[in-house]
């Protein structure tokens, strides 16, 4: 699986991890390269980008077969060491800047939340759910 090079700026341990589906067709027909694909397609090219120019990348990128979600796509996952795992959807090419404004937010979290009020709007309905970090005794404050 393709994937995005690694940026000296930062390690991976502190970069969130973005699995992107690339078979989601957001319930269309098959066709060679599906929105799914695309969004991939697009990520892989800004982070290429940011890279070239010495810029700090907000996440490794990962490309996934399904994330389950066909009726919500384009989807992918967000996750990071002892945050939230967030299963994001309604996603598309044309959302992939501010997919990874929404990474670089969820990366400086303390618990992988990022309140609806500071995303950027055209993600205001992407969240699907949420799965806890597996280091974590405690979420949330009750």
């Amino acid at each position: 699986m393709a994937e995005a090079s690694d940026s000296s700026q930062k390690s991976p341990q502190n970069r969130p991890v973005l699995h992107v589906c690339v078979t989601c067709r957001r319930g269309g027909p098959a066709m060679d390269q599906p929105p799914g694909a695309q969004l991939y397609a697009r990520l892989q090219t800004l982070v290429q980008e940011a890279e070239a120019a010495g810029q700090e990348v907000p996440v490794l990128l990962r490309q996934v077969q399904c994330l389950a979600a066909c009726d919500r796509g384009c989807t992918a996952a967000i996750a990071m060491p002892e945050r939230w795992t967030w299963l994001l959807g309604h996603l598309g090419a044309e959302k992939a800047e501010d997919l990874l404004a929404y990474a670089q937010l969820y990366a400086k979290s303390a618990r992988g939340t990022v309140m609806p009020s500071r995303r950027p709007a055209s993600l205001s309905n992407m969240v699907l759910g949420r799965v806890p970090a597996q280091l974590y005794d405690e979420q949330e404050p009750s």
